[in-house]
């Protein structure tokens, strides 16, 4: 594989950072345009030359109008203007997987690659406007607060989400342990809008977890496909292997997805020899690659379910389409988000970075499930009281299975 890339739904943790969950790749050389002070292009006729003649007359026009006539000077930070028209230019291709960051949200998106998060453990994305829950990490106060997929954030802590940001309504929800935030959300099984108060708190998430839940059935959960994951993973593997194993339940829901080298080497312990599980298509057509697993397969025959969910979403999809499209084991739980493309972020040199959809990944059979999600083998929808009773009902519909 030429890059260790990290792809992942368009999402953010509520925790200390900005976003996570989002890909990370090799760093790839990167060309920027320097705005010299004093130069402007309208009154020396200038264009900007990229690849054709690229007319900035009307930037150029519009900032000379705000320097000489807008009544809030304090406002007019040429830094800060600069940042906004990138990340404008950047919003005009309509892609919600591709954005630009200054270099504060640069800085708050690599702090949230750390294991160690503050916050309520949520992960958000914007959806038709609305400020909408993805999914949450498992044992975090988030999902102990009882939140859900598809619930809406409509206000916080009072103030309602309409016009903010999607980094203004994470700087208001993140903060301190010990300190508490109230949502309004919206759901459909409700018919009016209703306040949960959360109570911050240190979030680790580990990578991998595991339990035997029935004799001989195993739940082995990948909560997001980290650095550390094929360590984790290899030594529950192992671990299990050692308890002559019936069955494993493997349990994706909540995983907002990670490396996609990660992916892969899940899948290596569940398919003989050299199986194609995931092809990746660039727009230099000569970059594809077919990725295969690496013949390790420590149960190449174990019965296999497979648990998904709204929040399952890109590297975990990539599991469950591949297990799903080989015929290797039974897929269960809800409808999953639908992320088929590959992301990589570059750093700019003033700190700020472009994180940018570069490729699209597709399923063994060649279906690409961007915008569709995997629909399960086996629809179990949660219900209303189970959050209540604390039932865990696909979990338990796989046992049974």
């Amino acid at each position: 594989m030429k890059k260790s890339t990290r792809i992942a739904s368009y999402i953010a943790i509520f925790g200390v950072v900005f976003c996570a969950g989002l890909l990370i790749g090799n760093t790839m050389p990167t060309r920027s345009l320097s705005v010299v002070n004093g130069y402007n292009p309208v009154a020396t006729g200038g264009t900007v030359q990229e690849g054709g003649n690229l007319d900035l007359s009307t930037f150029w026009q519009v900032r000379n109008l705000l320097k000489d006539k807008y009544i809030h000077t304090e406002s007019l930070k040429d830094q800060e203007m600069v940042w906004g028209a990138t990340r404008g230019m950047v919003a005009a291709l309509g892609d919600k997987f591709t954005e630009y960051m200054d270099p504060t949200e640069t800085k708050d998106f690599n702090d949230s690659l750390n294991d160690q998060l503050e916050g309520i453990g949520a992960e958000l994305t914007v959806r038709d406007g609305a400020l909408v829950v993805v999914s949450t990490i498992k044992n975090s106060p988030a999902q102990k607060a009882g939140l859900l997929p598809d619930d809406i954030v409509y206000k916080i802590d009072t103030k309602e989400t309409g016009d903010m940001t999607l980094y203004d309504a994470i700087k208001k929800i993140r903060g301190a342990k010990d300190t508490a935030v109230t949502l309004t959300l919206l759901r459909k099984a409700k018919d009016k809008p209703f306040d949960v108060k959360i109570i911050r708190d240190a979030i680790t998430v580990a990578s991998v977890t595991y339990e035997e839940v029935v004799k001989g059935i195993w739940h082995l959960s990948v909560n997001q496909f980290s650095d550390g994951t094929k360590i984790e993973f290899n030594k529950a593997i192992n671990e299990i292997k050692l308890k002559n194993p019936k069955g494993i339940i493997l349990d994706l829901r909540w995983d907002g997805g990670g490396y996609l080298n990660g992916a892969v080497d899940v899948l290596s312990a569940f398919f003989k020899g050299d199986t194609h599980v995931v092809s990746i298509e660039y727009k230099d057509k000569q970059s594809n690659e077919k990725l295969k697993t690496d013949g390790s397969a420590a149960f190449p025959d174990l019965p296999l379910v497979v648990l998904v969910n709204k929040g399952s979403a890109s590297a975990s999809e990539i599991v469950a389409a591949a297990i799903q499209d080989l015929k290797r084991g039974v897929i269960m739980g809800s409808v999953s988000y639908g992320k088929g493309t590959v992301q990589e972020v570059d750093p700019l040199p003033d700190g700020s970075s472009l994180r940018y959809t570069i490729a699209k990944w597709n399923a063994p059979t060649g279906r690409n499930i961007n915008g569709i999600g995997i629909t399960p083998d086996i629809i179990v929808e949660p219900k209303e009281e189970d959050v209540d009773k604390k039932f865990d009902r696909q979990l338990d519909e796989a046992e049974k299975y």
